[in-house]
Formats: structure tokens, sequence, C-alpha cells
């Protein structure tokens, strides 16, 4: 317990960067305490299971009413700006509710790499020693996590903002959550047949780890899951399902670190700005428990059962979506 609790402090304090660039003011419209348990749940159980933090919490934020786009202004009536006007933005950007709903479903994503960290630390110092040429084992894992993480890192800067003005919808996350039902059933079967006939690998080759990186860039449409883009990456690599969800855990520890920081320094201010700091704390340490346990269920139903049954519960959720949006 003590080590979890020192994992959630260290999650928050990874947040300074918000700190330091949010205003002294009360925020604009701060979130209500039960909206950042709602969210903080939400994130924490769905960013390692195969069904799409992302698209989870766009939902969530439209039922909790964060999608408003009206431009906000401080209590003087001045407007507020995500982008002031400038020779790249000359109208500016108007900071909005949505906005900042859209930075803070990524930002407690520092509560998932948390439960990471506390689940895995021996695997990351292994890594990280050998890096420093401690660990022959360490390097080579440090070595295919870096291989894996460079595509994203690369299309994902590439891509970053068109993506945050053009998918994160309802409908976008409706379609990512049908083809990617598709494609874990695809999957497990490709397992279930190659299951005895194929060699199980323990550890990927260089190629092998750009692979599941290359998949992982598909999980910048929102709704897809990056979870499940790596872990079937680890099913066409050779992995068993356990060693495949522990790249995928390991994978998005890095990954998730990255964008989540680059996240924070980009707009965290502008977030706080709108819904204040507490709730920010608050969401990351939900999102670490809840992610903990769901890391925990995931290996274990994996190696009993695959992930056929997520096929299914994207599926629903699919349905669900299309009822209640268009009917």
């Amino acid at each position: 317990m003590r080590r979890l609790l020192t994992l959630i402090l260290a999650s928050c304090t990874l947040l300074s960067p918000l700190r330091a660039a949010a205003p002294a003011s009360q925020p604009v419209a701060e979130l209500r305490t039960r909206d950042a348990i709602i969210l903080g749940l939400i994130e924490g159980i769905t960013e390692y299971l195969p069904i799409s933090s992302t698209g989870h919490l766009i939902i969530a934020s439209r039922f909790l009413g964060l999608e408003s786009e009206r431009p906000l202004t401080d209590q003087a009536g001045h407007p507020l700006w995500y982008r002031k006007p400038s020779a790249r933005h000359p109208e500016g950007i108007p900071l909005t509710t949505k906005l900042a709903a859209d930075t803070y479903s990524i930002v407690i994503q520092f509560g998932a790499i948390a439960a990471v960290a506390l689940l895995y630390w021996r695997q990351i110092l292994s890594a990280i020693n050998g890096v420093l040429g401690r660990d022959p084992a360490g390097f080579i894992l440090a070595r295919n996590l870096i291989l894996a993480f460079v595509p994203a890192a690369v299309i994902g800067l590439a891509v970053h903002d068109w993506i945050d003005a053009h998918l994160f919808s309802v409908g976008t996350v409706l379609a990512a959550q049908v083809v990617g039902a598709g494609l874990i059933l695809w999957a497990e079967r490709y397992r279930r047949q190659r299951s005895g006939h194929g060699p199980v690998v323990e550890t990927l080759t260089a190629s092998q780890s750009v692979g599941v990186g290359l998949l992982q860039c598909v999980a910048m449409w929102p709704g897809t899951s990056r979870s499940m883009m790596t872990i079937v990456g680890g099913y066409l690599a050779g992995l068993e399902a356990r060693k495949a969800a522990e790249f995928s855990f390991l994978l998005g520890f890095v990954t998730l670190t990255a964008a989540t920081g680059y996240k924070s320094l980009q707009s965290g201010g502008a977030m706080i700005q709108v819904f204040g700091w507490p709730h920010v704390i608050l969401g990351c340490v939900v999102a670490t428990v809840a992610a903990a346990l769901a890391v925990r269920f995931l290996v274990t139903w994996l190696t009993r059962h695959g992930m056929g049954v997520f096929a299914y519960y994207r599926l629903a959720l699919a349905a669900v979506l299309a009822a209640v949006t268009w009917l």
C-alpha cells in the first residue's frame, strides 16, 4: 500500500508543468467531484483493456455535458485563449470547455502510467540498467521499447493537431469500435491456429518491435485502442497472450508518458484555467487504482480466454452509441 501511495504521489508530481502554467485565478467552470471520479474510473479501467480509453472518455465527456464549444471569458468578460492571435493563428483559438475536457482525458493518463510503474517496476528497472550497460536482457527490452515507440513519436507529432481537430467525436469512436471488434476476432482465430503449429517467442526482434510500433500508430484514431493494436502486434510476432499483454503495458508506459507530458505542456495550463487543479489530482489517483486492478484482470483473462469477449463488448457499445446518438 505504501508503494501504491508513493507512485500516486509521483504521478501527481509529474503534473508540475501544469501547475506552473496554471494561473492563480479561480477556475472558469470547475469539474464536479463526481465527474472527476467517473472520468478517472473510465480512464483506469479502459486504458489497458482492448476497448479504447480515449473513445470511452469522449463518450463520457459528452454525457457529462463537457462538450460545449462556446468561447469562455474571464470574470471581467475578456476572452480566454488556448492560442492567442498570432501569425500562425491570425484569429486565435478560443478556450472552450470541450478543449479542456479533451486535454483532461489525456492528462489523467498519468494515473495509468503510475499503475504500470507499480506492477512492472522490476522490468522498468531492468530496462534502465540495460541502457546503462548493466543488464543484457534489460538492454534488449529497452531497445525493443524504443524501436516500438519511435513510429508513434514521429507520426504522432506530424498528425497530432489534425487528429484533435477532426477525430474527437462519437461517430469516429463508433466506427473504430466496430472495426476493432473484427480485428480482435481475426487475431484470436490466428492465435488459435498458430498454437501448436508455430513458434512461441519470448523476446521480439528489432524488426518485430518496429512492426508493433507501426500498429500502435493506428490507435491514434480515437476508439481504436492502443492496447488492442499492440497486443495484436505481439500475437503476429509469435508472443503468447501473457507476454503480448506485458509488452503492451510496458510500451504503453513509454508512449503514454511521452504523449501525456507533451499534452500537459501544450494545453495543460488552459485546462487548469477551466477546471481547476484539485480534480486533476483526484482523477489521477482514481485512475491509478482502477488501472492497477484492470491490468491484473487482463493478464489473467488473456491467459485463460483470449481477447474475444472484448470484441463483443465493442460491438455492443457501438450499437448502444448508434441508438443513443441517432435514434
